[in-house]
């Protein structure tokens, strides 16, 4: 069982590692006068706002994994909504992205993140990942496949647990790299950093449409049986 909601959730959990500004938000924090402290406090809001989130869910869809229950409706019915509410954000973030020769503006978050105090890292972690809407539909679709694949218990609480771990590997090595790695390590993440800013709009847009279109087809499919 645990092979299989690993598998079913594997997708949304890649989604959301690969979100760009997260990654551009961890290497700013990280190059800032206290990026060590506020590099592994912004991992510690990410992990457990994935945590919460997906652990929220997984409890509200118990029983999912029965067809005929009402938790399995819910659960593609979620899935419906959420796949087509991904593709049209999907379609928004490429229709109002910047034309050639326009600059894009940068999100209100970002700003002054090199001298982030404590509380300020922990919590921007906890909301990016935990609040942030495409994340919290990502992290909504993975807890509803790990139910549904029949993970009960430990189980349960080990693929949630592989979840935020998968989701998390690219700020969890950002910040990983960044403590041993040193000035090379700094130069190398900032080059990533500069990639995800020049492709943020690309990488968004194909995660939200390809991945939207997958979740909104296993709806359908749920619906149908």
């Amino acid at each position: 069982m645990l092979v299989q909601a690993v598998g079913a959730m594997l997708p949304a959990a890649l989604a959301v590692a690969l979100s760009p500004f997260p990654l551009i938000g961890i290497v700013l924090i990280l190059s800032g006068t206290q990026g060590r402290r506020n590099g592994l406090l912004f991992a510690a809001g990410w992990m457990a706002g994935l945590t919460i989130a997906a652990t929220v869910v997984a409890v509200l869809l118990g029983g999912a994994d029965a067809p005929e229950s009402a938790s399995s409706d819910v659960a593609d019915w979620g899935r419906v909504l959420a796949g087509g509410a991904l593709i049209v954000l999907g379609v928004r973030k490429w229709w109002g992205r910047p034309r050639a020769g326009e600059q894009a503006e940068p999100p209100r978050w970002m700003a002054s993140l090199d001298d982030a105090t404590a509380g300020r890292a922990l919590l921007l972690g906890a909301l990016l990942s935990g609040a942030n809407p495409k994340n919290l539909v990502l992290t909504a679709s993975a807890a509803a496949s790990i139910v549904e694949a029949g993970a009960h218990d430990v189980g349960l609480a080990a693929a949630v647990a592989l979840f935020v771990l998968i989701a998390s590997s690219t700020v969890l090595g950002a910040v990983g790299m960044h403590l041993a790695g040193g000035r090379r390590a700094a130069t190398f993440l900032d080059g990533v950093r500069q990639f995800m800013v020049t492709n943020s709009t690309v990488i968004t847009v194909l995660v939200l449409v390809l991945l939207g279109a997958s979740i909104l087809g296993d709806g359908l499919s749920g619906l149908g049986r």
